[in-house]
């Protein structure tokens, strides 16, 4: 590059009127046109008042090519907006694709509405990813994984993976507020997502240079070894109900042990994952590794099911999606699939259980995350010894539970999601009244604006019922009485899910005996919801396949390679 352009360009970066312009290029004419080097990358961007002025002294070979302001700037404002929230006022979000590192338009330059589920009012429009935009993004991280990132060590991989967080923490607030605007959980308990985010994706930091193989000594003129490599690019599709958090953990093993993403947001939370993209550059992290985009399941989500260069797919969602997936993985290429789905968890409290702090945890149990919450625990199992003195007891805290603005401090309970899913939540109520159960306390809406739903308690169910069966993600329970541990393992059983459960007794031996004897993937004693990024969560039976979080997720991104190297001389002659 001729040197004599860089004053320039360095100088042209800081000016803005037309008459600087005129000046430096009238100063500078005989240079540029002797000059035969490439345009330097340094030059700035021009509005289109300056743009007669260059075509005047520069050469064609080079103005030609100055990229213009108004069209860099008009593209700029498709890709972001000015919105703001409560908590942090104005800020830029995010609406394009953020594919390669940069946050561009879908192709077919759709986009689609986001709804404040509090208010019921449009927040702003994202671009929708079609299938067409599944592909580029998926190039871009196939060209990432055979190319730069398969340079990059493990434990370059940790710093990038720590310095994300470092960014994520860094910005808790933002995230948060962004979550709570999109999602509606209370910004209370956004602020605790985020903070899970970051405590998920330093652990697996932490993980990335520490993925080994083994030796086996199997005979003495071999020498054989184990690898664990990347699986190759990852779709990867999160659900609405933990945006911030289900994009943490899938990106988290994922990366870490050398493999490149593109991931769906939900169609109905997609802000805070956008947001979120911002920081993957900043960390440093190289074009096409990270990929996020917004769209929808039936046109997005199912072109990276089904996409062919795609070599593994994890899904977050219900058990219908699940199969959809799987079946379109198998029709494709055959693509290694993990699968976190539905639940619908028994939550049993034995007569000699501390009430108080039993009501506690089965109501956060039941009614965090306004009810949607795959591991939710719905299905309340009291013996017969506490069953009345228990129900009044949980009514009473149910009806104290603060239900109302996600941005106010004291809320617990924000609106469902989406006018959808209020609608699928409320038929399920009606089911249970039109099948004979006795609502003991909500079961109607709370305000008159906004999704949200008065936390809701069933008794007098038969285990039949479909609110007793079926999956409601909402802040709905029932409560059913038992006699034995064993009626009460047979009742906790009746279910095509095993996600997760839950014991309150104060016997140890009976909490470890009924723990080992329930047929699900998480079991928590005396307590409720409490995950860790250092345990494996996922389920039993139709509830999906693979774990998620800890040691074990590393393996649903790695492939054993087994080599033998051979250190004699022929077998045979």
């Amino acid at each position: 590059m001729n040197k004599q352009l860089l004053p320039l360009a360095t100088t042209l970066s800081r000016q803005s009127s037309a008459q600087h312009v005129f000046k430096l290029l009238r100063g500078r004419r005989l240079v540029l046109a002797a000059s035969r080097s490439p345009l330097p990358s340094q030059l700035p961007t021009l509005t289109s008042k300056h743009s007669e002025l260059v075509s005047f002294f520069l050469p064609r070979s080079i103005h030609t090519n100055l990229p213009k302001l108004s069209d860099q700037a008009a593209n700029m404002a498709n890709v972001f907006t000015e919105l703001k929230t409560p908590t942090t006022g104005a800020y830029k979000q995010p609406t394009g694709l953020f594919i390669n590192n940069e946050f561009v338009e879908g192709v077919e330059k759709k986009t689609f509405e986001v709804i404040n589920p509090a208010t019921e009012e449009v927040i702003c429009s994202v671009h929708e990813a079609t299938e067409a935009d599944v592909d580029i993004a998926v190039k871009a991280a196939r060209d990432a994984f055979e190319g730069p990132w398969r340079q990059v060590t493990p434990q370059q991989r940790g710093i990038y993976l720590l310095k994300l967080a470092d960014l994520i923490e860094k910005n808790l607030e933002l995230l948060a507020s962004v979550e709570s605007l999109d999602n509606g959980k209370s910004i209370t308990m956004a602020r605790g997502d985020v903070g899970a985010v970051v405590g998920c994706i330093r652990y697996y930091g932490g993980w990335a240079d520490k993925i080994e193989g083994k030796t086996i000594d199997i005979a003495p003129d071999m020498f054989h070894y184990t690898r664990l490599e990347p699986i190759g690019v990852c779709g990867q599709i999160i659900p609405w109900n933990f945006p911030l958090l289900m994009l943490g953990w899938k990106i988290g093993p994922a990366l870490a042990t050398g493999n490149t993403v593109v991931l769906k947001t939900a169609e109905q939370t997609p802000l805070s994952g956008l947001v979120f993209a911002q920081f993957v550059k900043e960390a440093g992290f190289p074009p096409g590794v990270l990929n996020i985009i917004s769209g929808f399941g039936k046109t997005a989500g199912a072109a990276i099911s089904s996409h062919m260069d795609i070599d593994k797919v994890a899904f977050t969602g219900s058990t219908v999606v699940g199969r959809t997936i799987m079946k379109a993985a198998a029709a494709s290429n055959l693509k290694k699939v993990t699968l976190e789905l539905g639940g619908k968890s028994p939550n049993i409290v034995f007569n000699d259980a501390d009430i108080e702090q039993t009501i506690s945890w089965v109501n956060f149990g039941i009614y965090f995350n306004h009810g949607q919450c795959c591991c939710a625990g719905s299905r309340i199992y009291v013996q017969s010894g506490i069953y009345d003195k228990f129900v009044a007891a949980f009514k009473k805290r149910a009806e104290q539970n603060k239900v109302g603005d996600p941005f106010h401090p004291e809320t617990f309970q924000g609106p469902q999601v989406s006018q959808l899913q209020y609608d699928r939540i409320m038929e399920y109520i009606e089911s249970g009244k039109q099948e004979g159960a006795t609502v003991e306390t909500g079961g109607v809406r709370h305000g008159d604006k906004g999704y949200f739903i008065k936390p809701t308690i069933f008794t007098n169910v038969s285990a039949k019922m479909k609110i007793m069966q079926e999956e409601i993600f909402g802040p709905v329970c029932a409560i059913a009485k038992f006699e034995t541990e064993e009626e009460v393992l047979q009742m906790a059983h009746d279910t095509i899910y095993g996600l997760a459960s839950a014991v309150h007794t104060k016997d140890l031996n009976t909490a470890i005996r009924v723990a080992n004897s329930l047929r699900a993937g998480t079991v928590w004693v005396n307590c409720y919801n409490m995950l860790s990024h250092q345990l494996p969560f996922g389920g039993y039976s139709q509830s999906g396949i693979g774990r998620e979080l800890g040691e074990e997720a590393l393996a649903n991104y790695t492939q054993h390679k087994s080599v033998a190297i051979r250190l004699g001389g022929a077998l045979f002659g």
